[in-house]
């Protein structure tokens, strides 16, 4: 299993603002907000293993997926997956409409989604859910939806979701042909919008071996200004198990968490 380590810590510079407005708190949770180069590319894959290494070594973590679309209906119901899946990975015993406040049937952006069912999606009810998760939990991990500008409304994209919550992203690339562009595009529009990132990973969700797909993850460790902490190679079929069970991305990941979440290994370190 190949892991490229790119030593550097966050990354923050000043540039565009972000289209809504935040205010900076007294306090910062710890935590990570994961978001992807696209959809497709591994983000629950990531996010769920991330929650299942914290706790594997008694940290507490509470996950959040704000919005979730494209969730199948049954008996009457619709069912968020993804949401689930973090619920069960991380632990967690929050209520999976706190976790989850929006879900939506159509697989489209949250904006569309919510506009084909009638609905309005409120980022004052986001807010308020991740602050009470957020003061439950040493540590929080919040998943995106698709890429980083996909809109949630009109005006607030999952840029400007990650900055109200003042988390620093986590960016999972899914490795194939265009990779070096949409992860460039990504990490360079949330440093423009004074966002910090902790670093990348790079997934292969396919067990394609292109030449792009070879060439990717040296490729990146010299085009992006942030460390490529891990690559993740194609799991296969998971054995009846779900794959972010899998003990060899355990060991990946949990070798990245303090890279990740420095603050939070140091502060441990201190006490």
């Amino acid at each position: 299993m190949a892991v490229s380590v790119v030593h550097g810590s966050r990354f923050t510079v000043r540039g565009i603002p972000s289209t809504v407005n935040r205010q900076p708190s007294t306090v910062r949770p710890s935590g990570l907000f994961i978001i992807g180069t696209d959809t497709g590319v591994g983000k629950t894959l990531v996010t769920a293993a991330l929650a299942a290494a914290l706790r594997a070594q008694g940290i507490d973590v509470g996950v959040m997926k704000p919005i979730e679309t494209g969730c199948p209906t049954r008996m009457g119901r619709l069912l968020p997956q993804d949401a689930m899946t973090l619920r069960e990975a991380s632990g967690s015993r929050d209520a999976l409409d706190l976790i989850n406040p929006y879900r939506l049937r159509e697989p489209l952006a949250p904006m569309v989604a919510a506009e084909v069912s009638g609905r309005r999606i409120d980022i004052g009810k986001l807010k308020e859910s991740f602050a009470r998760l957020a003061g439950r939990h040493r540590v929080i991990l919040v998943e995106g939806a698709g890429g980083l500008m996909v809109p949630i409304t009109e005006r607030c994209s999952f840029l400007d979701l990650a900055g109200l919550l003042e988390l620093p992203l986590l960016v999972v690339i899914g490795s194939r042909l265009g990779a070096l562009n949409h992860a460039r595009l990504t990490v360079e529009a949330a440093l423009h919008a004074r966002l910090s990132v902790a670093g990348a990973i790079l997934n292969h969700p396919n067990k394609d071996r292109s030449h792009a797909q070879r060439t990717n993850l040296s490729a990146l460790g010299r085009i992006l200004p942030v460390p490529v902490v891990a690559q993740i190679p194609h799991l296969g079929a998971g054995g009846g198990q779900p794959l972010w069970r899998g003990p060899r991305l355990q060991r990946l990941l949990a070798g990245c968490l303090p890279r990740l979440l420095p603050e939070l290994w140091r502060r441990d370190k201190e006490t």
